[in-house]
């Protein structure tokens, strides 16, 4: 956070300030035994404000089914936090409506949807604090008015220039180090306003930040409740509606028709109470009229976020392959070699089934590097690399163990069935000479198969590995080219 702006905020002699019938209020609500008749004394010094309560609450927004007549009966019907809601909203509302460098009826215009919507999202989830979400919502963007006095102009363009307020908090934090939530929750604080409010407004745009759990769930509908402001305010709504869709179904589980129909009520209710605070919502649109306009832009952002989970999967899948191939011969790699043969030795030894490796070490192959060159010696490993993948079966696995030796794994392969295998690729081998430009040279291979065998002596995929390594070393012995058979008995044969 930009503490040189936090310190100009604290020191800003123009900073708004809580109404002072607000700050009794509000003192007295904290009580633990609130006086009503007291509360609603001091609301009614001011007749205005009384009268606006009074509206309000006998208004549809609350549904009451009996006429309010006093502040004392709302205080009662309604209970201490409503009527506290509406005194902070009412009070903060009529004094903060001008500035300098943004349009401040855009603002409140979101902020009384956000302050609606953060009620019904209340209401459908069950949370008991559903005044203090109304007015969390209602206060969480004032940090735009604080900065505003601060910063001024800048702070205008900044707010014209993002076509979202979703991309606010970002493009304040570019350009002054601090965002309109961090603002809000410094008045918040010179405000003493308590942690159930100023909790959510310091971090309405941030709800992962929060770290008090009791907290966590009203940051949390602070910040939906913004989106879906934005579904109302935002040129282009597809977005806002997209996201609060997906975030009502991934955190809500609630389908898409009923995301719409939350959308629609607060659409309704937003209307109804907006002239009750005087705020102007002239040329609002139904939540239908936005769907119907932004639904083409919704097919085709639904089709891309598809495209692109196709392409995410598609990538995930090659970085995995990547993880796990041998980049010069395209054959699995030493890791991936060690993973399958250990998972097939385990099913092999609990199943009592066969498992047949087979061992390939290029002959001489040394000689070809130093005659022909590393280039040469890597057309010949991949040449022979592409024979051993094709000799693999679906469930087999072709490998290279390091340098100049490959690995073939045969899962249910018997030992006489292992030792044609690979014979067969060592005449492959041995028959076609390598084209390596305008050579062809001749290339041979020792090989050897080890097999374990239920109740055999091998227990371990590391022992079997090694004894196809001594068919190898048996081959080498034996004049190359040729295969070896490990057997206990003779060690190889």
């Amino acid at each position: 956070m930009n503490e040189t702006l936090v310190a100009k905020i604290r020191q800003c002699p123009s900073l708004p300030s809580l109404p002072s019938i607000a700050l009794q209020v509000l003192e007295l609500a904290q009580k633990e035994q609130a006086d009503i008749a007291e509360i609603a004394r001091i609301i009614t010094k001011d007749p205005a404000l009384s009268s606006k309560i009074l509206r309000t609450v006998n208004s549809s927004f609350y549904g009451r089914s009996q006429s309010v007549s006093t502040l004392s009966h709302a205080l009662v019907i309604l209970g201490l936090q409503s009527v506290k809601t509406l005194v902070l909203g009412f009070s903060l509302v009529g004094s903060l409506t001008k500035g300098k460098g943004f349009k401040h009826l855009a603002y409140w215009r979101r902020s009384i949807y956000s302050a609606t919507a953060a009620r019904c999202l209340a209401t459908k989830l069950g949370v008991v604090q559903q005044e203090e979400c109304f007015l969390a919502a209602l206060l969480m963007d004032i940090g735009m008015l604080v900065l505003d006095q601060v910063v001024g102009e800048e702070y205008g363009a900044i707010v014209e220039n993002v076509s979202s307020h979703n991309d606010l908090s970002k493009a304040e934090q570019a350009a002054l180090g601090i965002t309109h939530a961090q603002a809000s929750g410094v008045l918040a604080d010179q405000w003493k306003l308590p942690p159930v409010l100023s909790g959510p407004m310091k971090h309405h745009d941030n709800p992962a930040a929060v770290t008090d759990a009791s907290l966590k769930r009203l940051a949390e509908v602070t910040w939906l409740a913004g989106r879906c402001a934005d579904v109302f305010q935002d040129p282009n709504a597809a977005g806002a509606i997209a996201d609060v869709r997906a975030h009502c179904k991934g955190s809500f589980q609630m389908v898409e028709p009923a995301c719409d129909a939350l959308l629609d009520e607060i659409g309704k209710r937003t209307r109804e109470i907006a002239p009750l605070f005087e705020i102007n919502l002239a040329n609002a649109r139904s939540f239908e009229d936005i769907l119907k306009k932004a639904n083409e832009t919704l097919v085709d952002l639904t089709l891309r976020t598809q495209q692109q989970a196709v392409n995410l999967e598609q990538q995930n899948l090659k970085l995995k392959e990547q993880a796990t191939t041998d980049a010069l011969t395209g054959l699995a790699n030493r890791a991936k070699l060690d993973q399958f043969l250990g998972e097939q030795f385990a099913l092999a030894l609990r199943s009592a089934k066969v498992l047949s490796v087979i061992m390939l070490d290029l002959d001489k192959f040394k000689t070809v590097n130093d005659r022909y060159g590393h280039q040469t010696g890597d057309q010949v490993l991949r040449a022979i690399g592409a024979l051993l993948k094709s000799a693999a079966r679906a469930q087999d696995l072709a490998a290279r163990y390091g340098g100049e030796e490959m690995v073939l794994v045969l899962p249910g392969t018997t030992r006489p069935t292992a030792a044609a295998v690979a014979e067969s690729i060592r005449r492959a081998i041995a028959a076609k000479p390598i084209k390596c430009g305008n050579a062809a040279l001749p290339v041979t291979a020792s090989l050897g198969v080890a097999t374990f065998e239920p109740g055999g002596p091998l227990r371990e995929s590391g022992h079997l590995l090694k004894a196809a390594d001594m068919g190898v070393y048996a081959a080498k012995s034996a004049g190359r080219n040729c295969v070896k058979i490990f057997a206990l008995k003779t060690k190889a044969a």
